[in-house]
């Protein structure tokens, strides 16, 4: 652990000691914040219509199916473009400035590596995630939140980002430019995304095989307050494929050196 926990310090240093952690959190709490202000906005105008028709539907409008859900829809899309920021330089820089082989051959194992580096990430991912849910929490001063839906989707996209940001590794990992590795994940991110897509166009088993690795799929339920342990072993089984191909590439690597 020890090992662990000197690249994880590492890289945690790279993030906030450049401008890396703040441009991009900003970036994200600034688009987050847009949508959720607009969502917010657009509940706010149904609710007077309804109010000023005297329509009984007015007693049915629920705060979490029409903000929070919503606004967890647009984070798990959102983060789609911004997790592979946060992934391009793991390998990729270490690659660019020579630092990568000093690592391949020094006594930490690649896969204290590569876990340090996922942990340093998914560390950064969860603080921006936090700073995101705030505006739920500024929310509930004003209208009666249903806390269950908020932790579940929480819980949901906290197994997104670690399953988005394995994938970026492994875009970072594949290439020494910060910028090929960036569309390298994000392309990949965006198949997993839009895989479903081409379920409706297939036979049933190729249907349901495509279906199952879509991430809305697996991602739906949490936002809505529903937890199935098939979405929790979907997003542990895709982070640990992802590293362990991850891996596999580097430590071919290492024994061509």
């Amino acid at each position: 652990m020890g090992n662990i926990g000197a690249i994880f310090s590492k890289e945690m240093r790279h993030y906030f000691g450049s401008p890396i952690a703040y441009v991009v959190s900003g970036g994200f709490l600034l688009i987050c914040g847009f949508a959720f202000r607009n969502e917010v906005l657009q509940f706010h105008d149904i609710f007077v219509f309804l109010e000023r028709s005297e329509h009984t539907e007015r007693e049915q409008l629920n705060v979490n199916q029409a903000v929070v859900e919503a606004f967890f829809n647009w984070q798990t899309f959102i983060w789609t473009m911004v997790t592979p920021m946060l992934t391009m330089r793991l390998y990729a820089e270490e690659k660019r400035i020579g630092t990568f082989e000093l690592l391949a051959t020094s006594p930490l194992t690649n896969w204290q590596i590569l876990m340090g580096k996922f942990l340093a990430c998914f560390t950064l991912y969860v603080l921006m995630e936090v700073a995101a849910l705030s505006f739920i929490g500024l929310l509930s001063q004003y209208a009666r939140i249903e806390w269950g839906p908020v932790f579940s989707g929480s819980m949901g996209t906290l197994l997104l980002g670690a399953t988005f940001i394995s994938v970026g590794i492994l875009g970072s990992s594949l290439t020494e430019n910060q910028i090929v590795a960036v569309v390298l994940s994000f392309f990949m991110l965006l198949m997993l995304w839009t895989i479903d897509w081409s379920a409706r166009y297939a036979s049933d088993t190729l249907a349901q095989i495509l279906w199952y690795l879509s991430i809305p799929a697996h991602t739906r339920d949490m936002i809505r307050g529903v937890v199935y342990t098939s979405d929790i072993v979907f997003f542990l089984s895709v982070t640990v494929f992802f590293l362990f191909v991850t891996h596999t590439g580097l430590e071919s690597r290492r024994w061509r050196q």
